[in-house]
């Protein structure tokens, strides 16, 4: 992995995100170490939609759209206790997940131009990235430490659109679900 963090990321990229800032103690310096996405300013979240429309494509009937399609869901608990893994990734496992999956659905059903991953993938699996682009042996030893700070829960009342300026990540609005 480029130790550039804005290299994965251009300028005008958008993205939907949930934060879970309960995961910060745990997370915070493996992910500034080893996530691009945390050194390019992103807090620790699960990704509803990436990428999602560009920026110049947000205007306030997207807005009003998205709090329309978001405010129909229920905010929700998550509960992080086990890690997983993708190649070369680590992640922590968001249980239950059903609720992320139905968010991701209905904003790409909503704008189907906007495929999760960019449509690199047929499932989408919910997590939040703590490590990308290394070794098992890294990983092994990053999993060894998160799982002593394991098990929390987090209330996910909101997501947020975040764009990319060209060197950071930047909150754009949040849209809050139903409580």
């Amino acid at each position: 992995m480029a130790d550039d963090s804005t290299s994965r990321f251009q300028a005008g990229q958008t993205g939907l995100i949930v934060r879970i800032p309960d995961a910060e103690p745990a997370v915070h310096a493996w992910r500034g170490r080893f996530d691009a996405s945390a050194r390019a300013g992103v807090p620790a979240h699960v990704t509803v939609l990436f990428p999602f429309l560009d920026e110049s494509r947000i205007d306030s009937l997207v807005c009003s759209a998205l709090a329309d399609v978001l405010g129909k869901h229920r905010a929700f608990d998550l509960r992080f206790e086990s890690c997983g893994r993708f190649p070369e990734v680590l992640y922590l496992v968001p249980e239950p997940d059903t609720q992320l999956r139905r968010l991701t659905e209905a904003i790409a059903d909503r704008w189907p131009e906007a495929p999760p991953y960019g449509g690199k993938f047929t499932e989408v699996v919910p997590h939040l990235t703590i490590a990308d682009g290394q070794d098992d042996a890294v990983l092994e030893g990053i999993e060894a430490d998160l799982l002593s700070k394991l098990p929390f829960t987090s209330r996910v009342s909101s997501v947020d659109l975040v764009v990319h300026d060209g060197a950071k990540w930047q909150e754009r609005a949040s849209f809050a679900l139903r409580e």
